[in-house]
């Protein structure tokens, strides 16, 4: 492949790919964070909760496979290489939930609404990308990296790995036998059945996380550039492609920029195939104040916790990362909290 492209267009062409699949979950498939939380909470249906288990589950049996024959170095991955800072992921996954609810869409699911020709979401896409870039290196990075520092890491921060190094047991076992656990437990007590498309597309989300695991992988050990393997996570890379689409010229193609193109291409074909493609605007100023004050908790709170719904939730999981796990159930706190606050009123 890198006899034809170059290294920058082969990663974003991965990463669009991945994104297609995960724009077609979300389309098709009704993948979505905060709707499998609301639907959980208020609809008393867990289905969509328990594709989430089923997207982990895949992801982390899949990339502790790869990272058996080697096709995966999770060494190499910011998640696994940089140290986790637990204010950081707690505080900066409660802000990301809260703004979520705001918003009534993560990043992900905002940039398949806007596939689907919701005009409401572009602005939820913009706002976020922009405040995800104002914290990471704009006016508040040095106020973020001096309350929440994030380096290097002296060992890997991974469970998996951690448990290798200390018992000798070898890191796919471990992986394998956590995402089996993840999976059986999703599948335990279903108080509705789970049906063969929440299966499925359960299973489409964790692999093609995976999927750009290998894909940039790859790159890194077949191209001459220092390629950091990456996967997908909607945060700084909206910001990303916004820069891309105004410095182009003298800005490289990314595997973050594929993934958006990716989950918009996606998101399109599937509202297309499912008939409900359509121009939607915001009538109401109050609903579009508060989804803007969302987008921007959204922003910054990713950027505090390393990562979104989808980057910590399901990439930084697939690595069965330090982060994963406390930052997820944060995000959903935020979020459940959020709702709340929506449904029934601050005094309540």
């Amino acid at each position: 492949m890198l006899d034809y492209l170059s290294e920058a267009q082969a990663v974003a062409l991965i990463g669009l790919l991945g994104g297609i699949a995960l724009g077609l979950a979300a389309r098709v498939g009704r993948f979505c964070t905060l709707g499998a939380i609301e639907d959980a909470l208020y609809g008393g249906d867990e289905r969509r909760l328990r594709m989430w288990g089923i997207a982990i589950g895949t992801a982390v049996i899949a990339a502790h496979l790869a990272m058996h024959f080697n096709l995966i170095a999770a060494e190499d991955t910011a998640y696994v290489a940089l140290s986790w800072n637990p204010v950081g992921a707690v505080l900066g996954g409660l802000t990301f939930g809260y703004g979520m609810a705001l918003s009534g869409n993560c990043g992900y699911g905002a940039l398949a609404r806007l596939g689907g020709g919701d005009l409401r979401s572009l602005m939820i896409v913009l706002v976020m990308g922009i405040s995800a870039y104002i914290v990471m290196s704009g006016p508040l990075a040095t106020l973020r990296v001096t309350l929440f520092p994030v380096d290097m890491a002296p060992d890997p921060q991974s469970m998996s790995l951690a448990i290798e190094s200390l018992t000798g047991v070898p890191r796919w076992i471990t992986g394998v036998a956590i995402g089996a656990i993840i999976l059986a437990a999703t599948f335990a007590h279903q108080w509705e059945p789970l049906t063969i498309r929440h299966v499925f597309w359960g299973a489409v989300v964790g692999l093609a996380v995976v999927s750009g695991w290998i894909g940039t992988q790859w790159v890194a050990v077949h191209g001459f550039s220092a390629e950091i393997p990456r996967t997908h996570t909607f945060a700084a890379p909206i910001g990303e492609t916004t820069l891309f689409l105004m410095t182009a010229s003298g800005t490289p193609l990314t595997f973050g920029v594929g993934s958006i193109a990716g989950v918009l291409a996606g998101s399109w074909i599937g509202s297309c195939l499912r008939g409900e493609f359509r121009w939607e605007a915001c009538d109401d100023s109050r609903e579009l104040k508060r989804q803007m004050v969302g987008a921007a908790l959204m922003g910054g709170g990713a950027i505090l916790a390393v990562g979104c719904s989808i980057g910590q939730g399901v990439s930084a999981f697939s690595l069965l990362a330090y982060s994963a796990v406390p930052t997820l159930l944060s995000i959903f706190a935020g979020a459940a909290l959020g709702l709340r606050h929506l449904l029934l009123g601050y005094s309540q």
